[in-house]
């Protein structure tokens, strides 16, 4: 059968969605890759202290959690467009300060910058979002890792321009290591740029149409036809864990969100506690930026380039055990950190790729979850709280890394960050019972207790 004309320009929308968030993640990922790369190097340069050279990771994610706040605010009461259009020019500006603070020796200017820049990597991250508001059940997410899968060009590329950045900022009389943010701050304006103008239509806000159509569809059926029957699950919703909201409500799925948020949140904490100090742990043996630059690239390949079949795997195997194995891989990325030679480049990029592999794993899956969970009347909302948690997580896990390693080690940090993401399994396993009972229920015949 033909596909009726609203399902038609529905799928055309999502392309085009798709296809704008595609080319603003590429432009993005490069100002992303900047903090990512140099941030903690520049720190240690300016304060003179390892110890501190967890802070620029610490007060960016921080700057990424009042962003997310915002960015949420905004697209719930605007739309998307507007959200996202305005966190990557907060980017910008950030990016910008960052740059001025290097150029003057500024310590305080270059705090409050890595804070705003911190509302650049927050955007990009919410972008995925935006992936998946038109997109059906089955195949959320996959569109969730085609956008992840778009900022891997640039991010992938930030590291690897390190040096030539830094000359081009040696030529203009500021520090090199201020170079990648001089990058930031043309890809983040050109992100804004770009879905200031072509984010049409916006996902979100169409999104909440065809969901209160679908509602008042619901309720003209039920009124006509007397008490609707309950609507058994579909194998399609068996499959991607789709929580089946009834029409006009707006509960979310709470364990479904629990489980979402906390493979998100402990897999963010672990992989910035490993990565800040990984080029850090580098150059204290004698490795030279380029080196520190490779590895970080690998990383951050490693966290977006796995994207497409991450998706697959979760509309077709389930979001459960995709993020079950997020925990295990990021635990195994710990284990081969701590244990890695400091002298050998391949054996802590190794330990760097998985811990991308683990942390791409657990954001798509998480990310599934969390909005197969939730309403489209509060999504956005309630995404930009989940997000600040990613934040917070992210600055623990920057700010305590340096103190860590001062105190410890770089391999007694690797291990601990290792063990603390085993932590996501017994959360999972509330998700399970949940799921396990629900699968109970529906199966329970009309006219038996509880059914």
């Amino acid at each position: 059968m033909a596909p009726t004309a609203p399902a038609v320009s529905v799928a055309a929308a999502q392309r085009r969605v798709l296809t704008v968030l595609v080319v603003s993640q590429v432009l993005s990922g490069a100002g992303l890759a900047a903090g990512i790369t140099v941030g903690a190097l520049l720190a240690e340069e300016m304060l003179g202290s390892t110890g501190l050279a967890g802070l620029p990771s610490a007060l960016f994610t921080a700057g990424a959690a009042l962003g997310a706040v915002g960015i949420g605010r905004l697209s719930q009461r605007w739309g998307r467009r507007p959200g996202l259009a305005l966190g990557y020019a907060g980017g910008a500006a950030g990016s910008l300060g960052v740059v001025v603070a290097a150029a003057t020796g500024n310590a305080p200017l270059l705090f409050v910058a890595l804070t705003v820049y911190g509302a650049g990597t927050a955007t990009n991250l919410m972008a995925r979002y935006a992936g998946a508001d038109l997109a059906a059940p089955e195949r959320r997410g996959r569109a969730v890792s085609t956008v992840l899968l778009a900022t891997t060009l640039g991010a992938v590329a930030g590291p690897l321009l390190v040096s030539v950045t830094g000359e081009v900022a040696h030529g203009w009389g500021i520090p090199r290591l201020a170079g990648p943010f001089a990058l930031a701050t043309v890809a983040f304006t050109a992100a804004a740029l770009l879905l200031a103008v072509l984010l049409r239509p916006d996902p979100l806000r169409l999104s909440r149409t065809l969901a209160e159509a679908a509602a008042a569809r619901e309720q003209a059926a039920a009124a006509g036809q007397g008490q609707a029957q309950p609507v058994p699950p579909s194998a399609a919703d068996a499959r991607t864990e789709e929580p089946r909201h009834a029409a006009g409500d707006d509960r979310p799925d709470r364990r479904c969100l629990l489980g979402g948020t906390a493979v998100m949140v402990l897999g963010q904490l672990a992989m910035i506690a490993i990565m800040t100090m990984t080029p850090v742990h580098m150059r204290a043996h004698g490795h030279g930026t380029g080196d520190a630059g490779l590895v970080i690239a690998l990383h951050v390949g490693a966290m977006f380039l796995p994207s497409p079949l991450t998706g697959l795997l979760v509309d077709r195997v389930g979001r459960l055990p995709v993020a079950i194995a997020s925990g295990m891989t990021l635990f195994a990325a710990g284990a081969v950190a701590a244990l890695a030679p400091a002298h050998s480049v391949p054996a802590l990029a190794t330990a760097l790729v998985l811990l991308g592999i683990g942390w791409n794993f657990g954001l798509i899956s998480g990310t599934a979850l969390v909005t197969d969970a939730l309403p489209a009347a509060t999504r956005a909302r309630t995404q930009g709280v989940l997000d600040v948690g990613i934040a917070v997580a992210g600055a623990t896990g920057g700010m305590s890394s340096g103190l860590v390693v001062v105190a410890g080690g770089f391999p007694v940090l690797a291990l601990a960050g290792g063990v603390l993401a085993l932590a996501i399994l017994p959360v999972l396993a509330l998700t399970v019972r949940r799921r396990s009972g629900a699968a109970v229920a529906a199966r329970r015949p009309q006219g038996e207790p509880g059914a």
